[in-house]
C-alpha cells in the first residue's frame, strides 16, 4: 500500500475566502455608516410629508401659478457659462455677499396687482445638507414687498433660496440657486 503524504489546502482556502468576505463586509458597513445621509427639503417640507401629499402639492401649485406670480427683486446675478457638453442650460445664480444679505419678493396677480395678504415663508439652504438651514416662518409685507431681515452668510459655496406663498388654498413656490464666492 502506498502512503498518501500529499496535503490538501482546500480547508485553508475556504477559511481564507471566508475571512476576506467578512473583512470586506465589515469595511462596507463601516464606510456606509460614516457617510451622512441628508433629507431633501423640496417644497420646504420633509421628504416624507412631501412624498405623501405630492398630488395635493402639485395641484395647489398649478392653481397658484395660473393666478399669481412670484418675483425675486433687487438682487444681482452671476453670469454662468453653459457647459458645452450639456444640452441643459444653467440659470444664472443669485450673487451673495459675505455678511448681511436680504431678499425681497413680490407676489402679484397675473394682471399685475400686488397681493398683500399672502402667508409667506422663506428658507435659505445648502443643496446637499440641511445642517445650516435658516427658515423664516412669516415674512412681513412692507411697501408692496415681502422682505427678509438681514441674513448673515459666512460660508462660501452654493445655496438655494426657497420661497413659499400661500393665498387661500393655493400655494406657490419659488426656488433660485445662489452662490457666495470664496
Amino acid at each position: 500500500m502506498e502512503k498518501n503524504n500529499q496535503k490538501t489546502y482546500w480547508p485553508h482556502m475556504i477559511l481564507g475566502f471566508l475571512a476576506v468576505g467578512l473583512t470586506l463586509g465589515y469595511w462596507t458597513v463601516k464606510s456606509a455608516v460614516a457617510l451622512p445621509v441628508q433629507e431633501s427639503n423640496e417644497y420646504m417640507l420633509k421628504y416624507q410629508t412631501a412624498d405623501i401629499n405630492i398630488n395635493e402639492i402639485l395641484e395647489s401649485k398649478k392653481a397658484f401659478d395660473t393666478m399669481y406670480n412670484i418675483q425675486l427683486q433687487d438682487v444681482q446675478t452671476m453670469v454662468m457659462t453653459d457647459n458645452v457638453n450639456s444640452k441643459r442650460p444653467q440659470p444664472n445664480p443669485v450673487k451673495l455677499s459675505l455678511g448681511g444679505n436680504h431678499f425681497t419678493y413680490v407676489v402679484t396677480t397675473k394682471n399685475g396687482t400686488v397681493v398683500n395678504d399672502a402667508n409667506v415663508s422663506f428658507l435659505l439652504t445648502r443643496p446637499h445638507t440641511r445642517k445650516n438651514d435658516l427658515f423664516i416662518e412669516n415674512i412681513i409685507f412692507n411697501n408692496g414687498k415681502y422682505s427678509t431681515k438681514d441674513i448673515q452668510i459666512t460660508e462660501p459655496g452654493r445655496y438655494t433660496l426657497q420661497f413659499r406663498a400661500q393665498i387661500g388654498k393655493d400655494t406657490g413656490y419659488s426656488e433660485k440657486s445662489a452662490y457666495l464666492k470664496p
